[in-house]
Formats: C-alpha cells, sequence, structure tokens
C-alpha cells in the first residue's frame, strides 16, 4: 500500500504543472535528451550490423572458406583428401582449383593477377561466382579452350571486353634461341563478373578451367594445387581447419579465412563496441539534465515533502517517490528514443538513398566503404540492451536528488512557508 502511494505521488509530480518554468523545460530537455540519445545509438549499431551483414555476404560469396594445399598434383593426392572430407559431417561441399601468379597483357596494358584453376560445375556448389558473371557464362571455361574470367575492373584496366584475346604471362620460363623467356598463353575472354566487395577480386583475381591451369602452372614451384571447402558455420573455421590438419598427412597445408582477412572482421567488431560506448556516453550527459531538474522539483516541493513528514510518510516514502518520477521521465525518454530508433533503422537505407539521388551526391561509394548505400540490420537484442542501460542510467540518476529529499528536514522546510 505504502509503495503504491510512493508511485502515486511520484507520477502526480510528474503531471504536475510547476511553478519554476526552467525547471519544467530541464526536465523536457533531459527527456529529448535521453530520447535522441537513444534513437542514435540504436540507428547506430543497426547500422553498423548491416555493414557487417553485407561484407560478410559479399566476402563469402567468391572467397573459400577453408583452403587444403596439397603436395602434389590433384589426380595423385585426391583419394585421400575425399576420404578424410567424407568423414568429417562440418563439410558441406569442396571443389579443387590449382592457384597461380600470372601477368595479364592486352592492348598495350598489362596487370598483375592471381589466377585460380576451377571447374566451374563443381565451383557452384561451393562460391556464387557464377551468379555474379554480368556478361557471358562461367560454364564457357571448358577443358582446352584456353578461355577466361576476369572481373569487370580489370577488363577497364585492359580495355578488354567479351571474346577479346589477351595472354597470361607466367613465372615460368623456357629456354628459346633468343634466351630464357617466360612462358605465356592467350586466352578468349569469355566472362566478366562483378563482386563489388571491395576485397580485390574484380580487380587481381581471375578464373580458367582447372585442366587448363594444370597445362599452364606445370609444377608446384609456381602454381600450388588443393581443394577449397565450404563449411557448415564460417566461425568455426579455425577449428575445421586445425581438425582436418590432424588427420592428413603432414605433407598437407590447412589454412582459413580467419588467417588472412580475420583481423578486418574483428576490426569491424571492435568499431561497433567503440561506438557503442561513445554512445552510451550522449546517453549519460542526457541524465545529467535528468539530475538536474529532479534537484530543483525537491527543492521546489521541500514544503510538500515537509507535510507528508508530519502526516506519517517515512524519509524512505520521500526517497521512493523521487525515484519513481525520474524513472518515468526516463522510461519516456527511453519509450521514444527506441520507437524512433526502430523506425529510423528501419527506413534509414531506403531514405539515404533517396537523399543522395535527390542531391545528386554519392556519399557512400564501394571504392571506400565496400558498399554504394547504407546498410541496415535491426537485431532486437541491441535494441534490449541500448533501452535497458539507458533505463539503468536514468534510475541511478535518480539516487543523488532522491537523497536530497531523503534529509529533508520538516521543521527546516516550512519554517519559512
Amino acid at each position: 500500500m505504502f509503495r503504491l502511494f510512493s508511485l502515486f505521488v511520484g507520477l502526480r509530480y510528474t503531471r504536475a504543472r510547476r511553478r519554476n518554468h526552467f525547471a519544467s523545460f530541464i526536465s523536457v530537455a533531459s527527456v529529448m535528451g535521453i530520447a535522441l540519445g537513444v534513437m542514435v545509438l540504436v540507428t547506430v549499431l543497426s547500422v553498423m550490423n548491416g555493414y557487417n551483414q553485407v561484407v560478410r555476404q559479399k566476402f563469402f560469396a567468391i572467397a573459400p572458406q577453408v583452403t587444403i594445399i596439397t603436395p602434389g598434383h590433384l589426380n595423385d593426392v585426391g583419394s585421400t583428401v575425399h576420404s578424410v572430407l567424407h568423414d568429417d559431417p562440418s563439410v558441406v561441399a569442396s571443389a579443387p582449383f590449382v592457384d597461380g601468379k600470372g601477368m595479364l597483357v592486352a592492348h598495350g596494358d598489362s596487370s598483375a593477377v592471381q589466377v585460380l584453376g576451377i571447374d566451374p560445375a563443381q565451383e557452384k556448389h561451393l562460391s556464387s561466382l557464377s551468379q555474379l558473371v554480368t556478361q557471358g557464362h562461367l560454364s564457357d571455361l571448358t577443358p582446352g579452350s584456353y578461355r577466361v574470367a576476369i572481373g569487370y575492373r580489370l577488363a577497364e584496366t585492359l580495355g578488354a571486353s567479351l571474346g577479346d584475346t589477351i595472354t597470361l604471362l607466367t613465372p615460368e620460363t623456357t629456354i628459346s634461341p633468343l634466351g630464357i623467356m617466360p612462358r605465356y598463353r592467350r586466352f578468349k575472354v569469355a566472362a566478366i563478373f562483378a563482386t563489388h566487395s571491395g576485397f580485390g577480386f574484380d580487380q587481381g583475381v581471375v578464373y580458367i578451367n582447372l585442366q587448363d591451369a594444370e597445362r599452364v602452372f606445370l609444377t608446384t614451384s609456381f602454381g600450388s594445387r588443393g581443394y577449397h571447402l565450404r563449411v557448415k558455420s564460417v566461425y568455426q573455421a579455425a577449428s575445421i581447419s586445425r581438425g582436418l590438419s590432424t588427420r592428413l598427412p603432414v605433407t598437407y597445408a590447412v589454412t582459413n579465412w580467419t588467417q588472412q582477412y580475420g583481423s578486418l572482421f574483428k576490426a569491424i567488431a571492435m568499431q561497433k563496441t567503440i561506438m557503442f560506448a561513445i554512445l552510451v556516453l550522449l546517453v549519460a550527459v542526457a541524465t545529467f539534465n535528468l539530475v538536474s531538474s529532479l534537484v530543483m522539483i525537491v527543492n521546489e516541493k521541500r514544503a510538500d515533502i515537509a507535510i507528508l513528514r508530519t502526516l506519517g510518510a517515512t524519509p524512505r516514502m520521500i526517497m521512493r517517490i523521487f525515484i519513481w518520477q525520474g524513472a518515468a521521465v526516463g522510461l519516456v525518454g527511453v519509450l521514444v528514443g527506441v520507437l524512433a530508433g526502430v523506425l529510423l533503422s528501419l527506413h534509414i537505407t531506403s531514405w539515404v538513398t533517396a537523399l543522395q539521388h535527390f542531391l545528386g551526391v554519392q556519399w557512400v561509394s564501394a571504392d571506400v566503404y565496400w558498399v554504394d548505400y547504407l546498410p541496415s540490420s535491426l537485431h532486437g537484442s541491441d535494441v534490449l540492451l541500448v533501452g535497458g542501460v539507458a533505463f539503468l542510467m536514468s534510475v541511478l540518476a535518480t539516487l543523488y536528488p532522491a537523497s536530497l529529499a531523503f534529509r529533508t528536514q520538516p521543521a527546516e522546510a516550512l519554517r519559512y512557508e
């Protein structure tokens, strides 16, 4: 009963008109400050989630998750690898590859590239490369045809288009009457793909048929061979790699995406944590306004406090009144901020895109951010975390003003009334 009395009086003080208009202004400012901080925090976390999700999708659409590098040619080691992979339920799909370095030359321009020999029929179970082809078909990379799939940025650099002939120079050399010459092979552009990932696939990686790659890179000294794997959980790639290493002969090497690109995703996760910590300080600043407004209200209600004390209210009841009042103000700010943050998070992608189109500017460029739009992915856990932290800070902000009310002496408060 007495607890409900404190709640009733606290909510009544929240709705009451105040004689001190400045205190009313501070109360409204504290609500708006908490709401603004919560809205910004929810929106920023959603944008960071969306950015991380888009980058991860673009990266794993083409990059291998786990790689097994074999010591010899694929025909000699295939049975050993397949027997190990068959007993591993965490491996979803696998495809052979031949990897080497080279230099592409066309129309007087050249570019260093990583050459990947693949089997198009098996590669479609491993990556989304065939879906990223914008011109031609990946299936045209047939054995013995010496055709190549290149990225659209590389095509722009070389001035090459579909059907053009380009020359691939490899580090291997041959001895001719003119001296030592690099080995080369002419290829016909059969497909042009576009990943728009920002990881350099569109500029520095080309694909040829697996058998053609074995003819181009004759020895393992200039080209590695092995299998690319797709696993059930990309975040367990490191542990899966360690398990495969123990079951394969010691001459086999097993790597995974975390060794080359893991630092990037850790940096994105760290950025989200840092942004959360910085924006929580914004909510903390708003709660300081709540402290000042409650202190003013306590001073304004000293006579009411004294009357309540004389009527039998205990100091703890008086303290709870102002805790309830501050918690109600904080709750209103949190709810308004959460609703505004959710609404903004759900529509920020379309709104920013429309604004860019209307103003004729491109704030979000794929060359810098790996995406050409502002992604957003709203997570319920983030909303609950932000709302909970903001409300907790609001309640903590009431403790000092409530302690002032707790220490109010009735005789002192009524002396000048």
